[in-house]
């Protein structure tokens, strides 16, 4: 049964009354935005809109909207994907054909009319693929493996699609040039986001014309004898291995991200990326793109940081997450034939997100994407995703009705308070690239976690110094250190500020010790935890030794914390995660029940229920002074402080989740 408030009902008679057009002419200035200092004009979380493999009904597509917009939504995220069952039978419009993009400019328009946001996956499924890819335009290693570009699960299912060569500029254009044509209407109105999910491209051997020419450019020797004989991995050849993700890196940075980044701004929109995964400088592509994203809870909540570190330096306000994907586990879309569930679907417990995504906003991010809200007809059920969680129009499903929308005005609340201001940071801390492209392979219990693991260049698990957690640290790299300033006892990375920098690394570029030492040359404190070496084949042994024992012999340089002679704004033993922003004098701190600190991949079902309350001592050293203040944690429940020249407030969030179908004792 729909239920739509007779307030909607009359938004949509008024605007179908003053016709479409005038919907179509809507600027982004015009929607009622919450704020205007971010790209994503609301708070509210958005959802990943599953629009599978049939003819869309824009009657459905206006209903859906009305129904997301009753339950606090912000916006969506369109997704093209297969035909429900892989059912070849069901009739659809050509990708990005004229009749293709009727409903999707009538849900632009219906959603400008009702105040949401809407994205675009940028292509169908994931990663970047086409059933007219020019050949020549597809991925491919050294062996010229040809399968591995082959995509059979795409809007056109069954006709064979190929990847998208990510390494090639040249047919980035090619392959956007057909996306854009196709939406070109979409793009009118409120500004939209195009999106890149993670990199989910064949890494082994990855390479594409003119890679071993620059290779050789940049490293002065052969690699492609190493790759014939398939050594590059070995952990022997470390530095070999090192040299090739540096030129790989440099390919994926300038050839894909780049442009993808550029091609979104000639459209009117902006670019919104998962990085995670690629072959390549992490830190330095999110900051490339204009919304970094990462993802819960495949990936592991710290990972944030990641995402988080990057809109810090390149002073972007919005941090998004692609949230509760696989939250009990991973179920393949081929299981029963396309026809089983995911663990748990529609009996997903809202403790248990709440876990999730306390723990993401207390590892940066700042706005909440569903993954994800399948299209079906209102009440209806017939289309599911095969990852939990489905947020649904029926009430048969967890993830509806008043528990939805009571879950969407809280993480509404916070995200409002972690997008005050600006990231706040004690520390910089260098980030250890250099030591994931040294080896590739992770440890074997990460493949038992996670099969699809790529290896180390992921920085799945990696995470800042528990000793420094309440200074709340960030991570850099060797390309922000390059036009870092160190002034007034401040140290500027882009648009970040820290008091010091921490680094415990084995490997580091010798670009990276270089700035390091003319920043401590100006005073800055420097916690040297160990003594880096040079990765890669080309070594300067005698500059290298040269630098690292001038680095080490000035007195503001520490291998322990006595380098440091601030303290944080927030100390204390056994820290939950949390959060800073600062806005002004003000500091909003979000403090995650502890319990989330524990979660990982796969989320036991009901663990949320597990908490009965807890309680942490901490320091709050604020506006010259010190306060000692008791965080009391009750079940389930998560903090924000509110900090100001006055004193230390507690805010109350006001939610507590309520046990659902499928809990038991």
């Amino acid at each position: 049964m729909k239920h739509f408030s007779s307030k909607l009902n009359l938004a949509i008679v008024l605007a179908f009354i003053f016709g479409t057009v005038i919907l179509a002419g809507c600027k982004s200035g015009e929607k009622e935005a919450e704020n205007d200092d971010t790209l994503y004009g609301s708070y509210k979380p958005y959802t990943r809109w599953w629009w599978f493999s049939q003819e869309i009904d824009t009657n459905d597509v206006r209903d859906q909207l009305i129904w997301l917009k009753e339950h606090e939504f912000g916006g969506v995220e369109i997704a093209w994907i297969y035909p429900m069952f892989l059912d070849t039978a069901r009739a659809h419009s050509e990708f990005l054909s004229e009749e293709w993009a009727v409903p999707v400019n009538f849900a632009k328009r219906i959603a400008d009319s009702l105040g949401l946001g809407m994205d675009y996956t940028y292509g169908t499924m994931w990663p970047f693929s086409d059933v007219t890819l020019a050949d020549g335009d597809q991925t491919r290693n050294y062996f010229d493996s040809v399968e591995i570009a082959e995509r059979p699960l795409t809007w056109d299912h069954p006709k064979m699609a190929r990847i998208l060569n990510h390494l090639d500029k040249a047919a980035f254009g090619r392959y956007a040039d057909h996306m854009d044509q196709g939406l070109k209407e979409a793009y009118k109105g409120s500004k939209s986001g195009v999106f890149v999910d993670s990199w989910e491209v064949e890494t082994d051997y990855l390479w594409t014309r003119g890679f071993g020419e620059t290779f050789k450019k940049e490293h002065g020797y052969d690699i492609e004898p190493y790759i014939k004989e398939k050594t590059v991995y070995n952990p022997e050849n470390g530095d070999i291995y090192y040299d090739y993700m540096k030129t790989m890196s440099g390919y994926v940075l300038r050839e894909f991200y780049g442009p993808f980044a550029e091609r979104a701004k000639q459209n009117g929109a902006f670019s919104r990326s998962q990085c995670g995964g690629a072959p390549t400088d992490l830190l330095t592509a999110f900051m490339m793109v204009d919304i970094p994203e990462t993802e819960a809870i495949l990936y592991e909540p710290c990972f944030s940081k990641i995402t988080a570190s990057a809109a810090a330096l390149g002073d972007k306000q919005a941090v998004t997450a692609e949230t509760f994907t696989c939250a009990y586990g991973w179920t393949s879309l081929r299981y029963k034939n396309g026809h089983g569930h995911s663990p748990h679907q529609g009996k997903e417990q809202i403790a248990d997100l709440k876990l999730i995504c306390d723990a993401l906003f207390a590892n940066g991010t700042n706005q909440i994407i569903w993954h994800g809200f399948p299209y079906n007809k209102v009440g209806d059920t017939s289309n599911f995703f095969y990852t939990t969680c489905q947020v649904s129009t029926s009430e048969l499903n967890n993830l509806s009705g008043e528990a939805l929308t009571e879950f969407n005005r809280y993480m509404t609340q916070v995200s409002r308070y972690m997008r005050k201001g600006k990231n706040y940071s004690d520390l910089a801390v260098y980030m250890p690239l250099e030591d994931s492209w040294m080896v590739r392979r992770y440890e074997d219990w990460v493949y038992e976690k996670q099969k699809w693991a790529g290896g180390r260049y992921e920085l799945r698990y990696i995470n800042t110094p528990e000793e420094f957690k309440g200074m709340q640290p960030l991570w850099v790299n060797e390309k922000s250190l390059e036009t870092a300033e160190y002034d007034d006892s401040v140290l500027h990375v882009g648009a970040a500020t820290f008091k010091g920098l921490y680094s415990d690394v084995e490997y580091m570029e010798i670009g990276a010790l270089r700035s390091l030492v003319r920043l401590a040359e100006n005073g800055m404190p420097v916690c040297l935890a160990r003594e880096p070496k040079e990765p890669g084949r080309n070594k300067h042994e005698a500059e290298y030794a040269k630098l690292l024992k001038e680095l080490k012999a000035m007195k503001n340089v520490k291998n322990s914390g006595a380098a440091f002679k601030f303290h944080g704004l927030i100390e204390g033993e056994n820290l939950p995660d949390f959060w800073i922003r600062q806005d002004g004098e003000n500091y909003y701190v979000f403090v995650a029940n502890p319990l989330a600190q524990t979660i990982t991949y796969p989320i036991e079902y009901c663990y949320a229920f597990r908490d009965k309350g807890d309680e942490r001592r901490i320091t709050v050293n604020h506006h010259g002074k010190s306060e000692e203040i008791m965080l009391r944690f009750k079940p389930m429940e998560s903090l924000v402080l509110e900090i100001t020249p006055k004193g230390v407030k507690q805010v109350n969030l006001g939610f507590t989740p309520k046990k659902m179908r499928g809990y038991s004792e």
